[in-house]
């Protein structure tokens, strides 16, 4: 299987996927399902979702598992189903990408709350991740990827649970979408220094609100820890509705190139897109690096 370690050394930027969401209920997701059950209910599609960035050029491919820790499951009454639901995903994604594309074992936020403002403690943060943790790793991923994070205390819970887990590499980004900090105050500057001593091998940004904060936000870290490794995976823009139904992402695979290129010259080394991205800003983002 590859090796994050190995690609993380050699030369170029590692182009990550783009939307899983989205791209989703494209396929017929209804809105407010956790995609994380079509890992089960409709693997097919789950296949065809993953194949679509491959084929778009995606070095590495997120497991859709993002919201697949064991508090986010049970809002939807699925929680005993964290094993399989992380499995099959992991098996699902290893099936497609071969033995060329990496697998990152997705882990989002559990949607709770740390303490002191309750009710999610440290301990019980680093348990939950490390149950998650676990099945990615026996489904054949080749590395641990935490994203969409707000809570500093939460990002390192959820480092620690993976590291006692496995020992796959970790990337992990933080969402700065609250002017410039995460929706709970941590600025980029501090996010990078706290992670970046947690033993990780990339650290970096992902959602958010448009591209140029996002890419203030890797600049920010890149000023404030020049060696660290950096990721950026930017949402296309903000969505707004069209006919009233409809969500639409104004950002275009061109300008998605344009700013891809920005943060190259930040020296992001793993680069891809989140919510409102698709494989054809991959496939566009894919083109002008291999031109460049």
């Amino acid at each position: 299987m590859p090796d994050l370690r190995q690609k993380l050394a050699e030369p170029g930027i590692i182009l990550m996927d783009g939307a899983t969401g989205t791209q989703l209920q494209k396929m017929g997701l209804p809105v407010g399902q956790p995609a994380e059950l079509w890992n089960l209910q409709n693997p097919e599609a789950i296949k065809k979702h993953y194949q679509a960035y491959r084929d778009a050029g995606s070095d590495a491919i997120l497991t859709n598992t993002f919201g697949g820790n064991r508090p986010a499951l049970e809002k939807h009454g699925s929680g005993d189903q964290i094993h399989e639901i992380n499995v099959a995903a992991a098996r699902l994604a290893r099936e497609v990408a071969g033995d060329n594309v990496l697998v990152l074992g997705s882990m989002g936020p559990t949607g709770l709350l740390m303490a002191p403002m309750r009710p999610l403690t440290y301990d019980n943060a680093v348990a939950y991740f490390a149950e998650q943790a676990a099945a990615l790793a026996e489904g054949g991923v080749d590395g641990i990827h935490i994203e969409t994070m707000s809570d500093l205390n939460e990002a390192k819970a959820a480092v620690e649970g993976a590291q006692q887990a496995t020992d796959l590499p970790i990337t992990i980004t933080m969402s700065f979408d609250t002017h410039g900090r995460t929706m709970m105050g941590v600025r980029p500057e501090e996010a990078v220094k706290t992670l970046w001593a947690e033993d990780v091998l990339a650290v970096g940004v992902n959602c958010g609100r448009t591209l140029e904060e996002n890419l203030q936000a890797v600049a920010a870290m890149r000023a404030a820890m020049p060696e660290a490794v950096l990721i950026a995976k930017p949402n296309a823009g903000l969505p707004r509705l069209e006919a009233g139904t409809e969500i639409v992402y104004d950002v275009t695979p061109e300008i998605m190139v344009e700013y891809a290129r920005k943060f190259a010259a930040q020296q992001v080394k793993m680069l891809g897109g989140c919510c409102g991205s698709t494989p054809a800003h991959i496939a566009a983002i894919k083109a002008a690096l291999e031109a460049a």
